[in-house]
């Protein structure tokens, strides 16, 4: 049906489709606009419906409910009886078998591929033929099928009865344009623009369909109060001085409800959060090892709201900080966390965590390496939950954090996005210093990580995550779920890198709410790269002085031309002038397809570098690879050799791992990637390829992240003409449709 390749990393949420179109074709920003004017009282009809589909939203969440025998998570009904279960559990390949043969028939009947009776299967649970034939529009639930096919399909099925009003169709088309817009990063979408959707889908009366739909639960409405700009142009247009304006926003319910639990875990993190005392403050037999410090500390805390910032600092014109050596520490969070959790979790169980007082705090704050990590410290010692923003160079801060909050005494670690993260934030503890980083995914897994509590939650006084703008919704709260009462939280990432692969803008609207103190850092990036990423992050594209190379901008009239370029810097140019060998080097690039996208540069790089056949499904031992397990995630590695059992790779952080057969669509040459693919990763050299037919999606988040991707070198191929200047000038990021915000706006008091 359609390339799956959208909804993996580098499809629209990264810029993949090159315009920014909605799913139907029609262009983004006219959907928004003329929905929102079009709505009036369909709006009104569905917002009076939103308290009552809450209501029922909120009881669902009081326990865990089995899902429905037709679309359960694995397909199985739920046992009635301890003799049923017996009965069934001795032939549960026979009854898949059943499945899939039932369910190919019905697909192959509707005129569709029986190839996709597995994915119907896995989506739709055991009972799939049945519930294909009773509701044909259900297929549109498989990853990649569009309406159109759906419709196809369903007068395959139904004949002259598949008509564009019938019932399912509409129950089926909502949820899909809601899916398709949390592809492009949207968590809820405004009702306005769903009905757009639907008219332009050719369905009859959107407004009546919308009610039925919310009716019966499939989506969840909001009615949000409008803030900033857009609560400024609608109160002007209106007469009424009373009520503030408000929008109406459908979302599906595991994006609603990942939301409100996200924003329900960070208020209750900041409501639990207890301060430590001072030994003198505490009880008299308290011992005081550091009763000097206690007198000579200042009382309060009047130099953390001067340290602490409330807005993004700009690296322009900010003197440099001296950070912590860099090579002063070559450990590894992952082992050392594997070895230890198991103990971690068994000492926790019933021990008091120490809580060090202001003066114990401010010590370690004066001995702090910048001054912007002296304020990072100081912010942490008075509040829970912390915002911390900044470039590269700002991890020494949180490296800082971390040593600062282990001498104390804390049971603090550290997460970050990718394992080349990890090893860089160890490289920044001083030497000695225990390298207490893991992978966000680990840390969650349990594969490395302080352990668990008895309570479940993670044995931990202080967490604090670095790449936080990569984190969706749905991945903050599974995080926040993980925390214990009073855990003291630190996030900290860039603000003007590209957000998550996934729906949400976690950290934008964390920074937006205002509920937590922001300590924006004051420490920029060294170097001609790190003077063009500032300039780009203030939206300006301007010249720098790089006497050693370190960037280089070539032209290059189209896609074609671009992809020569850019494969002669990779294999020829980098490595011979800088001595920068390639498998060091990336291309980057806005998206997989177009003139001069992902498999147009690895098919031309595998020809230069590693020519073969693909003996193993398109690959040869040698290739250089990225294996996506999930969207935004990605392992790059090397192809070893392969069989029946599948590839054999060896990944960048030296271990092994083997994709089987049937994830063989999740593994890509690698050595191009898209920029969403590359985030929380750096290169020693990376060239960026700007194709002619990618300018109508280049926005300044994204132009300042690629050219953030490397270290030593950063070639620029432009074939884009004026749209680069204007992106970065004029188009700050795709906006996002979001809940977050206002959740938080209800329910946390503001920080400043």
């Amino acid at each position: 049906m359609s390339d799956a390749e959208n909804s993996a990393p580098g499809g629209p949420a990264d810029g993949g489709r090159a315009d920014d179109s909605r799913a139907d074709g029609t262009p983004a920003q006219d959907g928004r606009a003329d929905g929102g004017r079009a709505q009036g009282g369909r709006a009104d009809t569905v917002a009076a419906l939103a308290e009552k589909i809450r209501a029922i939203g909120q009881q669902s969440t009081g326990g865990p409910d089995l899902p429905p025998a037709d679309r359960g998570a694995d397909g199985a009904e739920p046992a009635a009886t301890p003799d049923a279960s017996a009965r069934q559990a001795p032939k549960p390949d026979e009854q898949r078998a059943q499945a899939l043969r039932a369910t190919a028939e019905v697909l192959t009947a509707g005129g569709a591929p029986a190839d996709f009776a597995a994915a119907a299967v896995a989506e739709l649970g055991e009972g799939a033929a049945e519930l294909l034939r009773a509701d044909p529009w259900a297929v549109l639930a498989l990853p990649g099928v569009r309406p159109e096919q759906a419709d196809g399909f369903a007068r395959g099925l139904l004949g002259a009865g598949a008509g564009p009003g019938d019932e399912r169709r509409a129950r089926a088309l909502v949820p899909w344009l809601l899916e398709q817009a949390a592809l492009r990063g949207d968590s809820a979408v405004e009702i306005g623009e769903v009905a757009a959707g639907l008219e332009r889908l050719g369905l009859p009366e959107p407004a009546t369909a919308l009610q039925a739909v919310v009716v019966d639960g499939l989506v969840m409405p909001f009615q949000d109060e409008l803030t900033g700009p857009e609560a400024r142009a609608t109160a002007a247009g209106s007469d009424e001085d009373d009520e503030p304006p408000t929008r109406t926003l459908l979302a599906l319910e595991r994006l609603a409800l990942a939301e409100e639990s996200l924003a329900d875990g960070l208020v209750r993190v900041m409501s639990t959060f207890v301060p430590g005392e001072d030994a003198a403050d505490g009880a008299e037999d308290a011992e005081g090892g550091e009763d000097a410090a206690d007198a000579e500390a200042p009382e309060g805390g009047e130099d953390t709201e001067t340290e602490t910032e409330t807005e993004t600092a700009t690296a322009a014109g900010a003197a440099p900080d001296d950070g912590p050596d860099a090579e002063a520490g070559t450990g590894s969070g992952a082992g050392s966390g594997a070895e230890t959790a198991g103990g971690l979790a068994e000492a926790a169980v019933g021990s008091t965590p120490p809580a060090p007082g202001p003066a114990a705090w401010e010590a370690a704050a004066t001995a702090a390496p910048s001054s912007s990590a002296t304020a990072l410290v100081r912010a942490v010692a008075d509040s829970a939950l912390v915002a911390h923003t900044g470039g590269e160079a700002s991890r020494a801060e949180a490296a800082a954090l971390l040593h600062a909050a282990q001498g104390l005494g804390l049971r603090a670690w550290a997460a970050t996005w990718t394992d080349q993260g990890r090893q860089s934030l160890a490289g920044l503890l001083p030497a000695g210093a225990a390298p207490d980083v893991a992978t966000l995914a680990d840390l969650l897994s349990g594969t490395a990580g302080p352990g668990r509590s008895g309570d479940g939650t993670l044995a931990l006084d202080l967490l604090i995550v670095l790449d936080a703008p990569l984190l969706d919704a749905e991945l903050a709260a599974t995080l926040l779920e993980s925390l214990a009462d009073g855990t003291r939280l630190v996030l900290s990432g860039d603000p003007g890198q590209l957000w998550s692969a996934g729906p949400g803008r976690f950290f934008a609207d964390l920074l937006a709410a205002k509920v937590c103190p922001v300590v924006a850092s004051r420490t920029p990036d060294f170097g001609p790269i790190g003077e063009l990423v500032s300039s780009v992050g203030i939206g300006e594209l301007q010249p720098v002085d790089a006497p050693d190379k370190e960037v280089v901008i070539l032209t290059a009239k189209d896609g074609a031309e671009a992809v020569h370029r850019a494969v002669q810097l990779l294999t020829d140019s980098i490595p011979r002038a800088l001595g920068i060998p390639a498998e060091q080097v990336v291309l980057l690039t806005p998206g997989h397809g177009g003139s001069a996208g992902t498999r147009a540069l690895n098919a031309a790089a595998k020809a230069r570098l590693n020519p073969g056949p693909g003996r193993f499904g398109g690959f040869d031992p040698g290739d250089r690879v990225v294996h996506s397990p999930a969207p935004g995630v990605i392992r790059p590695g090397r192809v070893l050799d392969g069989d029946a059992t599948g590839l054999h790779l060896e990944l960048s952080d030296g271990t092994r791992s083997t994709v089987a057969p049937a994830e063989a669509a999740k593994l890509r040459h690698g050595w191009a990637l898209t920029v969403h693919q590359a985030v929380g990763r750096r290169w020693p050299g990376a060239v960026v390829v700007l194709p002619d037919d990618a300018g109508a999606g280049l926005t300044r988040q994204w132009v300042y992240t690629a050219f953030g991707r490397a270290e030593r070198h950063l070639s620029v191929v432009h074939a884009a003409g004026p749209a680069l200047p204007q992106a970065v000038a004029e188009r700050p990021a795709r906006p996002r449709t979001t809940r977050l915000r206002t959740i938080l706006a209800e329910n946390a008091e503001p920080a400043y």
